[in-house]
């Protein structure tokens, strides 16, 4: 056994287990905050998709607005995971996987309400005159713990800079290997990806950042078109993908054939990074929103949590009506198996090519969105700016070994990451979960009388020497309710 194989094989080890911890916090976190919350998702399911659509008032000109992170935290979560991560639970947990990844959405939306509605209350307005917020900010405001802000800041670089980013880059890898096969092409095209990066990494972030913006929401579009006519060209076969879902989440075979417990795990897996509810990553863009109640980002990303799991149930469907194709790949086969799954309906031979320009896009987007959020965790810890540059370094490294990487490795090291990530996040949001029921049970207060609701951090009978942004608490000693409400 060479190295590189006993390498893979322990970070396999350790990604199968520390999941079964990471299934305690991640679910049954996020179903005890869908308790304390009284079914947020589905409770207030229209007020999320009003505001996510419409947007609510914001208070500067200047600033991002609810809408806008809205479709800037859409255009983050949506891409890898919801295609070949699909795949990668179908191949690995069955089609059972489809079913729990429902559920685990379901409970995610209000582990995702919980940690944006804290990010937004101890978010921070920093000299650009913009919001910054996230795991590190209410970790070191709410909870007063420096040390475990910084620690978690610097997860969130490893999650994203190496794991994310790898897998990014070992999907387009593979879709483009085996659009254009010729000798040395995974080579060639990893030169091509690291290249890339960096071109946008030292040159145009800001550019690539503003095309991305509206290219994502557009591909995004256009990949659920293509998904749908595709599904619609093997309609005869919608019934029996139902069927095989629902059959291997409950049914006798995958009870007693052991099945279930993969379902599940991948299930989650998969739908946790697709996703990201509960994860950290999301708070780091809703802060930047500037609305006039923190609840209000809460319920925008928690509709995007559903919007996510939409498209990826979209993608589970093009493979699941195709019922030849053979699934036992491993974690490779995921970029593979949605290509061969697209090649049964309209785009026929031409689908590696046209899943390759898909892929590449989404993976520009993901280069962009990881650098931003890997730069702001990096800003928090310092201003040093070797720093900054070091992390470029990195990120490009990564795209580089990640492309000529087993995918296998790079799946499990980023999922080891996920999983320590959200096992972290959790305990912070739950410890900090006073917050997050007194302000909606404010915002409800005010829905209740007809208002447009405004936080007033007076009214919050906790802790607020942390809060910084909703209200002036100058001469004000820890834990006492403010004079001047907002300011």
């Amino acid at each position: 056994m060479t190295l590189a194989e006993s390498f893979q094989g322990a970070v396999g080890i350790v990604d199968e287990n520390i999941w079964y911890i990471a299934f305690i916090l991640i679910i049954g976190g996020g179903i005890f905050l869908t308790f304390s919350s009284r079914w947020i998702q589905l409770t207030s399911f229209v007020e999320s998709l009003r505001l996510s659509l419409f947007g609510a008032r914001k208070t500067s000109a200047r600033a991002v607005t609810s809408s806008e992170a809205f479709w800037v935290g859409i255009g983050a979560r949506i891409g890898i995971g919801n295609i070949a991560g699909v795949a990668i639970a179908i191949i690995m947990g069955g089609a059972g996987a489809i079913f729990w990844l429902w559920v685990f959405a379901f409970i995610g939306s209000a582990s995702c309400f919980a940690e944006c509605t804290l990010g937004q209350i101890f978010k921070e307005k920093k000299s650009d005159g913009l919001f910054h917020g996230g795991p590190a900010y209410y970790i070191r405001d709410g909870l007063k713990s420096p040390r475990f802000a910084s620690f978690i800041s610097i997860l969130l670089i490893a999650t994203y800079s190496v794991g994310f980013i790898g897998i990014q880059a070992t999907s387009a890898n593979s879709a483009f290997v085996a659009a254009f096969p010729f000798d040395g092409n995974d080579l060639l095209f990893a030169v091509i990806l690291a290249t890339v990066a960096a071109l946008i990494i030292y040159r145009g972030v800001k550019g690539v950042a503003r095309a991305s913006a509206k290219m994502v929401p557009a591909m995004a579009i256009i990949w659920f078109a293509v998904v749908i006519v595709t599904i619609a060209s093997n309609w005869r076969f919608l019934d029996d993908a139902v069927v095989m879902i629902f059959e291997g989440a409950f049914g006798m075979d995958s009870i007693l054939g052991g099945t279930l417990g993969a379902a599940i795990l991948w299930g989650l897996k998969r739908g946790v990074f697709s996703n990201e509810a509960g994860i950290g990553s999301v708070p780091n863009v809703s802060s930047a929103a500037d609305v006039g109640h923190p609840v209000e980002q809460g319920l925008v990303q928690s509709f995007g949590v559903f919007m996510d799991t939409l498209i990826c149930t979209g993608t589970a469907f093009v493979i699941l009506t195709v019922p030849q194709l053979v699934t036992s790949t491993g974690q490779e086969g995921g970029v593979p198996l949605v290509a061969a799954a697209l090649s049964a309906g309209p785009l026929g031979q031409y689908s590696a090519a046209v899943l390759a320009i898909f892929i590449l896009m989404f993976v520009l987007a993901s280069i962009v969105s990881s650098f931003s959020l890997c730069e702001a965790n990096v800003k928090f810890l310092t201003n040093k700016p070797i720093y900054s540059k070091l992390l470029k370094v990195v990120i490009i490294s990564t795209v580089f070994i990640a492309s000529l990487a087993p995918a296998g490795l790079i799946w499990s090291l980023a999922d080891v990451f996920m999983a320590i990530l959200g096992i972290s996040n959790m305990t912070a949001v739950l410890l900090l979960r006073g917050y997050i029921a007194e302000a909606l049970k404010d915002y409800r207060r005010q829905k209740s009388e007809d208002k447009d609701p405004l936080f007033r951090v007076g009214d919050m009978p906790l802790d607020i020497s942390g809060i910084t942004v909703w209200g002036d608490r100058s001469g004000i000693d820890p834990g006492t309710k403010p004079r001047i409400e907002k300011g």
